[in-house]
């Protein structure tokens, strides 16, 4: 209860109704403690070989020194080779310049983290410039979710949004890279004359999109998107503030 926000005391008076049991605010402090350690014992547990990561961040209001502000929150979620996945790890830094990227990845290399496939994330330019620092030989493939929300930028007619959306589509479901390669020129020629900024924006920006080709079928559902990272940061979000940020900023 109190990891999830409630207050020692109403633990305390909680406890006392429904199990009748004597507990004062110093016990619950004490196991909050236990709690802690738990937790600093599984952020720093030694990493091993992954075939792929999928790492993202998001602004959350966390209260840190007494003081409610906006921090980026780090999340790095491991595909294993045998397709299981696992979270590497969480961190929280002040924004998501190149520096704070660098030191969650460098964070995550010292505990034994290799990548044998790839990184998909969204492409925050810190982000990019961290990977070539920290993992350099690693393929990325940035967020198709992501890309198909920046081209809706790019289309001058509310018309033709859902045209654009479903011919980007076709292209990410496309069997192989070169049926991508191929539809994306077509694409490309379809909108060169009714949204030529889009069209040029497709032959610039979706190719980034394509390191997923590089590997069997059943596993490119799961590379696909950063949105994994997401769902996870929004579900800790659901709990209680309380407990939630305690939780992140440590």
């Amino acid at each position: 209860m109190y990891v999830q926000g409630v207050s020692t005391r109403r633990v305390t008076k909680i406890l006392e109704e429904l199990c009748g049991l004597e507990i004062t605010s110093a016990q619950v402090s004490r196991a909050a403690g236990q709690l802690n350690d738990m937790l600093k014992t599984w952020r720093t547990r030694p990493l091993g070989p992954m075939a792929h990561i999928i790492i993202d961040a998001r602004y959350e209001k966390v209260r840190t020194s007494g003081i409610v502000r906006s921090c980026a929150v780090f999340t790095a979620i491991g595909i294993s080779h045998d397709g299981k996945r696992s979270i590497l790890g969480t961190s929280v830094s002040v924004s998501k310049a190149e520096i704070h990227w660098r030191e969650f990845l460098s964070s995550l290399k010292t505990r034994g983290l290799t990548i044998s496939g790839s990184v998909s994330s969204d492409a925050h330019e810190g982000l990019k410039a961290a990977l070539a620092a920290v993992y350099p030989a690693v393929p990325w493939n940035r967020c198709q979710f992501h890309l198909q929300q920046n081209a809706q930028a790019h289309v001058p007619k509310q018309e033709m949004k859902a045209p654009v959306a479903a011919d980007i589509r076709a292209i990410f479901d496309a069997p192989t890279l070169q049926a991508a390669r191929d539809l994306l020129a077509n694409t490309a020629l379809k909108y060169s004359t009714t949204a030529p900024k889009l069209a040029t924006w497709m032959e610039e920006n979706l190719p980034e999109g394509f390191a997923v080709f590089s590997f069997p079928e059943p596993i490119r559902k799961r590379l696909r998107t950063s949105n994994l990272c997401e769902a996870l940061t929004c579900c800790l979000k659901q709990k209680r503030h309380r407990g939630v940020k305690k939780w992140a900023i440590r």
